[in-house]
């Protein structure tokens, strides 16, 4: 693939390299010295990329999409704390033709996690004696608190369970990425811990959506990605 990397921070350069070890090709990269640029103009320096992969910044996010969408590019979008914007985003790409894979996290085992937590919250749902809670620890760089990633699983768990579900956040350090679920009652207390090692996990799971989207139209979340990979295992 000839890969359009935006944002060429921490993340991208990652994503780089694992797609020079996959044999890509990365065609542009667009960093911070780019913020000004219309979507318009962007979508020029885009033209010839099969995919781009996004890691940048929220507020940058909209501009992306569009640029993407008008340059008939697929996008991977890996920006956190934009997702109250998805329906500008979602129109954006519709009324282009264009493509997008987004998700609060693109890690392969955060996404399986997603699912245990909501198995276990269905199992909790009716058990009045827990009360249910997340905790997730970040960076110090790390901008949006909670992360995309909490916020999902609240979601997630509130399918089932009704009662408040409170987050709390960390920023300190270097910590890539630890998330937390936690079913908590006088007599005991079950905990469900999903901790990142490294950031590669985030590329790693960047790339394969860049693969399932390149020459497909529409909107998807990751966790759809996940299930048709799953599924053709």
């Amino acid at each position: 693939m000839r890969l359009a990397l935006i944002g060429y921070g921490a993340m991208g350069k990652l994503v780089e390299s694992l797609a020079d070890a996959a044999g890509d090709e990365i065609g542009l990269k667009v960093n911070s010295r780019d913020s000004g640029l219309e979507a318009s103009q962007l979508a020029a320096s885009l033209q010839g990329h099969d995919v781009a992969i996004d890691f940048s910044v929220a507020p940058a996010v909209l501009r992306n999409i569009e640029a993407c969408a008008l340059a008939g590019v697929p996008l991977v979008e890996g920006a956190t704390g934009w997702h109250g914007k998805l329906t500008e985003a979602r129109r954006l790409v519709e009324e282009n033709e264009g493509a997008l894979v987004y998700g609060a996290n693109f890690s392969i085992g955060v996404n399986v996690f997603y699912r245990i937590v909501s198995q276990a919250a269905s199992l909790m749902a009716s058990l009045d004696q827990y009360q249910s809670f997340i905790e997730e620890q970040h960076h110090s760089r790390k901008r949006d608190a909670p992360s995309g990633t909490a916020l999902k699983l609240q979601e997630l768990m509130s399918e089932y369970i009704k009662t408040e579900i409170p987050i709390s956040s960390v920023r300190a350090g270097h910590i890539p990425g630890t998330h937390k679920v936690g079913f908590d009652s006088a007599a005991d207390q079950i905990m469900l811990t999903h901790m990142a090692r490294s950031r590669e996990g985030f590329a790693a799971g960047a790339l394969l959506a860049a693969r399932w989207i390149n020459g497909r139209k529409g909107v998807y979340e990751f966790s759809e990605v996940l299930d048709e990979v799953i599924s053709e295992e």
